[in-house]
């Protein structure tokens, strides 16, 4: 039985996950966009083993491990605290103190929660269970050891230590870099004395995925024109840029559907002055801007 503090913290961990999908995804065919009374928070596009569903298990199983590990370091919750066993280790020029998160139950209860709902035999539950370790193991490789100094008159005589979370913010980077990179696999049957179903890059000459890899096996839908049933909305009234030769420029968001642009009032702060004592004066600057929306 979950305690009410707990819930509380499993709730932020997933709005925290939604925020940064879409932080990730804004300038992406698909922009993460959620979908309202419905079972599943993206729709039916996890439906489909793609790489979109790969990054969403990741990063989904990130953040509840970042969320609870930071959690326990502000004794938010009884389960848990500090991470004592770091103090074990004896280093020779610094020494253990403070308070370091405890990434290691962050992930044992990420693991616990989210990995026990997945079909381990089945082939979407080997590539999610997969991806969900990838997104913790994001957590856990950037870990930082952060460092104070105690001393006399500002001497170093006595550095204290201590392991803290990375932002969430950098995790979704790393786990982007690894989704635009993401290995198409497929699952292969090797049996020695009883069936094991592994993991293997669809064609020979790929790279075996490493633990850190996000995976999946079947190819995206498309996410150019609205699908009710997916919950996809298509990128038809989208804001693009049209000097962009990324993912939000004009020619790929619109998906070779063209683009309109469109004049628009822009007012901004602007010749700001400082007026003794003690405020900041600024005038209101009009200007026109162009604005361009896919078609």
């Amino acid at each position: 039985m979950l305690s009410d503090k707990m819930v509380q913290v499993i709730q932020t961990g997933a709005q925290q996950a939604v925020e940064e999908c879409q932080y990730q995804f804004r300038n992406s065919r698909w922009n993460c966009s959620t979908v309202e009374n419905s079972t599943d928070i993206f729709g039916g596009v996890l439906k489909f083993k793609s790489r979109e569903s790969a990054f969403v298990h990741a990063l989904s199983a990130a953040a509840l491990a970042h969320a609870v590990a930071r959690a326990c370091s502000r004794g938010e919750l009884n389960e848990c605290s500090c991470d004592a066993r770091v103090r074990k280790r004896t280093p020779r020029h610094w020494q253990w103190g403070g308070c370091s998160e405890d990434i290691r139950y962050g992930e044992k209860f990420s693991r616990d929660f989210v990995d026990v709902k997945e079909e381990k035999e089945s082939d979407e539950g080997i590539m999610n269970l997969h991806n969900n370790e990838a997104g913790r193991r994001a957590v856990r490789g950037r870990m930082q050891r952060v460092c104070k100094c105690h001393g006399m008159s500002g001497s170093c005589s006595v550095r204290v230590c201590w392991r803290r979370l990375p932002q969430l913010r950098v995790v979704g980077d790393a786990l982007t870099t690894r989704y635009e990179g993401a290995s198409h696999v497929k699952v292969v049957e090797r049996k020695r004395g009883k069936n094991i179903r592994k993991l293997r890059p669809i064609h020979m000459d790929m790279k075996k995925p490493n633990k850190t890899d996000l995976v999946y096996l079947e190819d995206s839908p498309d996410y150019c024109e609205p699908n009710d049933e997916l919950g996809v909305l298509g990128t038809r009234g989208r804001t693009c840029n049209r000097t962009s030769a990324a993912l939000d420029g004009c020619r790929l968001l619109c998906c070779g559907r063209g683009y309109q642009t469109r004049v628009r009032d822009h007012e901004e702060k602007c010749k700001c002055r400082f007026v003794w004592c003690c405020r900041v004066h600024c005038e209101l600057c009009r200007s026109k801007r162009d604005h361009h929306v896919c078609n």
